[in-house]
């Protein structure tokens, strides 16, 4: 459906994104993720048709994707892109923000798309409120919105939800992308909140320094990251020489999220506790075990300067040594 070929990209000469090639199907869930200043923005710009390729073609539905130069209006018509800046009339309403551009020939039509959206996003309540006295968060679930209203074919996403309350993201995403693969609207998400992508992306994208180092199935990518880059993406994780848990060659090493690290205090392997962080469900422990600082889940708190037994666990090493 979307296919992305040999694309480069420079602001006054400085590279951003440099021979970057992938394809999406249609009714796939895309992340996009990497660290800050990656690219991730950009690229959503050149296939939305908001920036001109240096080099490179992209196509849709074997449809060449020209770019601004040979548009009058940048933007591609079965395409809708979510910025970070909205892009919202302040002094119109919400329900006519969202329904500003659906034909106003059949209005109880009309208005009925309008309240299925406000549905989505959850801005029922404030349907008849100025965009000027909304908080951030609501600009940007009405944003996401007016976005839905055509019904895109692709829907591109720029951090969609980081202006959210986090008391209201988890059922927003739910209520999103339920909606978007009953109505087989294919979507691309830069984030880098992980929690956008675990749940929801079918694939993941990881650019590192303007060029993409893989595009493989999400669960598959976070059991088994390639590189420290590729996991340190989904949050913490430890780089544990094998030396130091198994009779290996030193230089080898495997990566570890905390969750994955259990206190036994029968073991062989110590560490000793650092600092300890309340996360909720379980405290982050931050130990230094074999001259390294390591961090590790557990149910209750511990106090430097306890010395634990660890356990990683072994399937975990045989995986991620394979």
């Amino acid at each position: 459906m979307l296919k992305v070929d040999k694309i480069s990209f420079a602001y006054d000469e400085l590279p951003v994104l440099k021979n970057v090639s992938f394809t999406i199907e249609k009714g796939q869930h895309i992340a996009l993720i990497g660290a800050s200043g990656c690219g991730k923005s950009t690229l959503l710009k050149i296939i939305y048709g908001l920036l001109q390729v240096n080099e490179g073609e992209l196509f849709w539905n074997d449809k060449k994707l020209l770019g601004p130069l040979y548009n009058l209006v940048p933007g591609e018509e079965n395409m809708k892109y979510l910025s970070q800046g909205f892009e919202l009339q302040p002094y119109r309403s919400v329900s006519e923000n969202i329904g500003q551009y659906l034909s106003n020939f059949e209005p109880e039509l009309k208005q009925g798309r309008v309240n299925e959206l406000l549905e989505i996003v959850e801005m029922m309540d404030f349907a008849d409120t100025k965009v000027e006295n909304l908080s951030g968060g609501q600009k940007q679930r009405v944003a996401l919105a007016k976005a839905l209203a055509k019904r895109p074919e692709l829907l591109l996403l720029d951090e969609p939800f980081h202006n959210i309350d986090n008391f209201r993201r988890s059922s927003l995403r739910r209520n999103l992308f339920r909606y978007l693969k009953r109505n087989k609207i294919t979507s691309i998400t830069a984030t880098h909140d992980k929690t956008d992508i675990l749940s929801f992306a079918d694939e993941t994208i990881v650019i590192r320094k303007g060029e993409i180092l893989t595009q493989e199935n999400t669960v598959a990518l976070y059991q088994n990251p390639t590189d420290y880059y590729i996991a340190s993406l989904f949050g913490e994780v430890n780089e544990i020489q094998l030396s130091a848990i198994s009779d290996i060659e030193k230089g080898e090493t495997i990566l570890v999220y905390p969750n994955e690290i259990i206190v036994d205090h029968n073991s062989e392997l110590k560490a000793r506790v650092k600092s300890s962080y309340f996360n909720g469900s379980h405290y982050l422990i931050e130990a230094v075990f074999n001259n390294t600082v390591i961090f590790f889940e557990h149910p209750s708190d511990l106090k430097a300067p306890e010395v634990v037994g660890i356990y990683i666990i072994e399937e975990v090493i045989k995986k991620r040594k394979s």
